[in-house]
């Protein structure tokens, strides 16, 4: 293992340029998954047939497919019908950003579901508009329940992240496994690999356990504006039953 750690410690820019990527592959890739998980959730629950239909269409099938399979596609078979070369990272982001997206999906429809439907009703009684609702109403209660279900999906999405190897891209893995190329210390490297992924894990698991704990503060803080909003709608009832 000696030799392993020795040739580690002497490159340790190619090993920073390597977490760099699979950061970056996991920023960028969680970032387009929640883009599309909102879209695809918000979808689900839209009037029109036809709305619902083409995202449990999207869904299950990005779903459905495998994320090797994904990946293969964008980076050989999508530069021969388009005629320009996709980089490593750009495909892998693209592949991780819509396999997870269809899952995190799921997990919006969930969460707004769960909201109860007096809520709904409530902001509905008080003519606010659907952005309205949705944005001051039924998403202030439901992104705290989306929140652990997200990290898991975060964490899986960069346990995901070493698939990246397979298309050359030189993110950690690739940097590691060279190393234990040139060096011939199998144990080493991938107790290595082990250990940073699992910092890295471990580290975002931490910054999401410090953005639920945030959530549910505000969402404590906006109980008295819940009992208000009741309120206005029992006075609003009132007055008119008054009126006739």
């Amino acid at each position: 293992m000696g030799d392993f750690y020795t040739y580690f410690f002497a490159h340790l820019p190619e090993v920073w340029s390597g977490l760099g990527v699979t950061v970056a592959a996991t920023v960028l890739g969680s970032a387009l998954a929640l883009v599309l998980a909102f879209g695809f959730g918000f979808m689900a629950r839209g009037r029109a047939a036809l709305v619902r239909g083409v995202s449990r269409v999207l869904v299950e099938f990005f779903r459905g497919t495998s994320l090797y399979v994904q990946l293969f596609w964008l980076y050989y078979a999508l530069p021969l019908l388009i005629g320009y070369e996709l980089s490593p990272l750009f495909c892998g982001v693209v592949a991780l950003g819509i396999n997870y997206g269809a899952y995190g999906s799921e997990v919006v429809r969930g969460a707004l579901n769960a909201v109860p439907k007096a809520q709904w009703e409530a902001a509905v009684a008080l003519n606010m508009s659907p952005a309205q609702r949705m944005r001051r109403v039924i998403l202030p209660q439901a992104w705290p329940q989306m929140i652990p279900s997200f990290t898991n999906l975060l964490i899986q999405l960069l346990k995901c992240t070493p698939l990246l190897w397979l298309i050359s891209a030189a993110d950690l893995t690739t940097v590691v496994q060279q190393m234990r190329d040139r060096t011939g210390e199998s144990a080493a490297a991938y107790l290595t690999l082990l250990v940073l992924y699992f910092v890295l894990a471990y580290a975002l698991t931490l910054l999401m356990n410090a953005l639920e704990r945030h959530a549910r503060g505000r969402l404590d803080g906006r109980s008295g504006t819940r009992a208000a909003l009741r309120a206005r709608v029992a006075k609003t009832g009132a007055t008119t039953g008054g009126a006739r």
